[in-house]
């Protein structure tokens, strides 16, 4: 039986909701200043139960005080932070610390104790807890069972990889049953191998357990492999946020096209070197499609149903999140308004996004 399901009991999390039912984290206008600098400016966000969010954004934009802000590190100047359904707002320090222990934190740069060792690291959540030394030590032989590393119980931080550092930071992280588990950069200084081991091993945790995971990363492939959505934070705002396919394919945000930008496919120099002011006989398109559309044969479904013709020049499909997402860019005939308008109209109702980006003259 996998470790997962034979050591854990997924009711210990939450037992009286179900996945999805109600949110972990709900931040409702928070604003959070430092002097005349506004961190954090009205922002409203929600962590639903068993969820994966990605929270990216540039150096700056605020995640870091949006972290503190949540586990009751800095207090926010106004509107409200719930934690599984209770305010943080007013706690005196006694319940925040019992408040922290919900929220599990996974570091960049693992943050072990070089002096203890594998099961001494995350038995010390349990111990500063109280808890007898025998539960203790049945919790840590669990998380060691879990995270594949059940042989390296008395080895010491510097006798392990990165991967294993790490390994054992959301074993530690996980010790005292958190409701959240925050990655706070956790890939960062991983190598893509690695990088992918853990993503899978933070994809079992959440699939297996139902574990909230909150990831805030600059890492947009770690966002892209396991996050289920996204949202973008930008100078203290949430500019956008959705499904993390449809952030993926059709960001709405300047922000989110620019971080974006490496993933998505642009239209080519030498096709953009075509394009012609005013009308054209030829007019270039881009069409997103996403899940099913993307298996439609839309160029043939197109000439059949309004007799227009259209070349595919570039992009392709891609997969976000296990969902299969294509960019194409077209070459349509112009010439004939009429037909023209009756393409786009196909196009629209049979993709999820339809994009004039200009026209070039036709074939001499």
């Amino acid at each position: 039986m996998n470790a997962l399901t034979s050591s854990f009991d997924k009711s210990t999390l939450d037992p009286s909701s179900d996945r999805g039912a109600r949110s972990v984290i709900r931040l409702t206008d928070v604003t959070k200043r430092f002097g005349a600098t506004i961190a954090l400016d009205r922002v409203s966000l929600s962590i639903r139960r068993g969820e994966i969010l990605g929270l990216i954004g540039r150096s700056g934009a605020g995640k870091s005080t949006l972290i503190r802000c949540l586990n009751g590190l800095e207090r926010a100047d106004s509107g409200d932070v719930e934690v599984e359904g209770r305010s943080i707002i007013g706690l005196g320090e006694r319940e925040l610390q019992s408040l922290r222990r919900r929220i599990g934190i996974v570091f960049q740069h693992f943050n072990l104790m070089s002096a203890k060792t594998v099961a001494e690291n995350i038995a010390l959540p349990l111990k500063i807890e109280g808890q007898p030394r025998v539960v203790r030590r049945a919790r840590v032989a669990e998380l060691l069972d879990l995270i594949g590393l059940a042989d390296k119980a008395g080895a010491y931080p510097a006798q392990l990889s990165g991967g294993q550092k790490q390994r054992v930071g959301i074993a530690r992280a996980l010790a005292a049953r958190p409701a959240l588990l925050l990655s706070d950069e956790a890939t960062s200084a991983l190598d893509p191998e690695t990088t992918d081991a853990i993503l899978e091993l933070l994809r079992d945790i959440n699939r297996n357990l139902d574990l909230t995971i909150l990831l805030v990363t600059h890492e947009m492939s770690v966002v892209r492999a396991i996050a289920d959505r996204v949202a973008v934070l930008d100078g203290g705002r949430i500019v956008e946020q959705g499904p993390t396919c449809r952030i993926f394919a059709s960001p709405g945000a300047a922000t989110t096209r620019s971080l974006l930008r490496a993933y998505r496919p642009t239209l080519p120099d030498e096709l953009s070197a075509r394009l012609v002011a005013g009308w054209g006989e030829r007019t270039l398109l881009k069409v997103v499609v996403i899940g099913d559309q993307t298996r439609a044969p839309l160029l043939a479904d197109l000439a059949l149903a309004t007799g227009s013709r259209a070349a595919l020049l570039h992009g392709g499909v891609d997969r976000v999140r296990g969902e299969a997402v294509g960019a194409l860019f077209l070459e349509a005939d112009g010439r004939d308004h009429a037909q023209f308008s009756a393409a786009l109209d196909f196009l629209r109702q049979h993709a999820s996004e339809v994009e004039v980006l200009g026209h070039v003259a036709g074939d001499d």
